[in-house]
């Protein structure tokens, strides 16, 4: 089963995405996602001027030696580009390998483990009553775990929370990153999110009552004692986790914060290979691996850090924003369907735009998520539709404390 043809595919449905399409000699095609928020044009080009030249014409069905080829052969390694396009291949490989089976891909990977995939959605608000709205749309929808972001006081912007006044339902698709020609600057004091959002989730349980999983993404804002007392002061309120509350380059900040918080941790959506985890796995230093398939390397490498993650209990968290394509989002609801070690799922509802590009079969209800039993993936890219959303630059945005100096955002 031969490669004939390898396309890459770059479209903006009202944020952008870049899709790998592989086609076999004997017309099975398999998809990949490729996108890196932000700096898709980099990853487009590497695929292009570099990845898909080798491909064309090795064997489809070698999939490990494919993904050993890209990744030893390159000689530099790692980093987010080279991992998002590794993925890309990857992914779509297994595609087609499932697709060539007739089987799902969950079931190329050992099989079912569960009946679905708890998920949690994204509630927001800048005050306690748009929360609480959000928090309600979101239970209205199905959800059974919620995402709590809040707006602080004294700061215009706030990672997190929608640019909807509710920020829930059909109307929340939050996408920092926009079309401007330079980044956006943000303000942010860590003092002030510290003063208030332990008060913000004591009204959430007070609330909604304390059976209710909630999450909180502190987007590696805080320095290591800064989040030791951020996991100790929420101590009360019962999160299923504290989410990236420290840069995940220094993982020894790690061990600071576990010394003075039961607050579970979850961190890895920045990570890109399993070495970023070594240390946080094998001291335990966290309970959640926050990777997605699109940045770490596809199925292949995910699957291995989660095993890993396995051995010393840590449990998985992938990320699934709408930043991740439909089609990176279907690689993960599979295998979130055939590890043991699952924990739980992110996910953010794509526009009716992005999934008229993307034709997905994964389902949603009572808060759980399914891939659905179409072979491979269960996601066919409309080529056609992708052509009338071209391309639109786009930034993140930059933070800066009151006297100018620039912070993690």
């Amino acid at each position: 089963m031969k490669i004939a043809a390898v396309d890459v595919v770059v479209t903006c449905p009202g944020r952008n995405f870049v899709t790998l399409r592989i086609t076999t000699e004997d017309g099975i095609t398999g998809l990949g996602d490729a996108t890196l928020n932000g700096r898709e044009l980099a990853v487009e080009a590497y695929l292009r001027e570099h990845v898909v030249p080798l491909l064309v014409g090795r064997d489809a069905s070698a999939i490990e030696d494919t993904w050993q080829y890209l990744y030893r052969g390159a000689y530099w390694r790692r980093g987010p580009v080279t991992m998002a396009a590794i993925a890309a291949v990857d992914t779509a490989l297994w595609d087609i390998k499932a697709r060539a089976a007739g089987m799902p891909l969950y079931q190329l990977l050992g099989g079912a483990c569960r009946v679905g995939a708890l998920a949690y959605g994204h509630a927001s608000g800048r005050d306690l009553p748009e929360l609480f709205d959000s928090i309600r749309a979101h239970l209205e929808l199905g959800f059974r775990a919620i995402r709590v972001q809040t707006g602080i006081p004294g700061l215009d912007t706030v990672y997190g929370v929608a640019a909807s006044a509710a920020g829930g339902g059909d109307r929340y698709d939050y996408e920092p990153a926009r079309p401007t020609a330079l980044p956006v600057e943000e303000s942010w004091d860590t003092r002030a999110y510290l003063r208030h959002v332990p008060s913000v989730f004591e009204a959430v349980r007070s609330e909604f009552g304390p059976s209710l999983p909630l999450l909180h993404d502190g987007h590696h804002r805080m320095t290591p004692i800064e989040a030791a007392r951020l996991g100790k002061a929420l101590e009360p309120y019962d999160l299923f986790w504290l989410e990236d509350a420290t840069p995940g380059e220094d993982q020894a900040a790690l061990r600071l914060i576990r010394q003075h918080t039961t607050t579970p941790l979850a961190i890895g959506e920045v990570f890109n290979s399993i070495h970023d985890y070594t240390t946080l796995l094998s001291e335990r230093l966290i309970d959640y691996v926050r990777s997605a398939v699109t940045h770490t390397g596809g199925v292949t490498a995910l699957k291995k850090v989660l095993d890993f993650a396995a051995v010393y209990g840590v449990k998985s968290g992938m990320h699934g924003p709408t930043d991740i394509s439909p089609v990176g989002m279907a690689a993960a609801l599979h295998l979130d369907l055939a590890v043991h070690n699952f924990g739980i799922q992110e996910y953010m509802r794509h526009s009716a735009e992005t999934l008229a590009v993307f034709r997905t079969s994964y389902t949603f209800a009572d808060g759980l998520l399914h891939p659905s039993d179409a072979p491979g993936l269960g996601v066919e890219l409309d080529v056609d539709a992708a052509d009338h959303f071209p391309y639109r630059a786009a930034y993140l945005p930059v933070n800066r404390l009151a006297d100018g100096t620039l912070h993690d955002w």
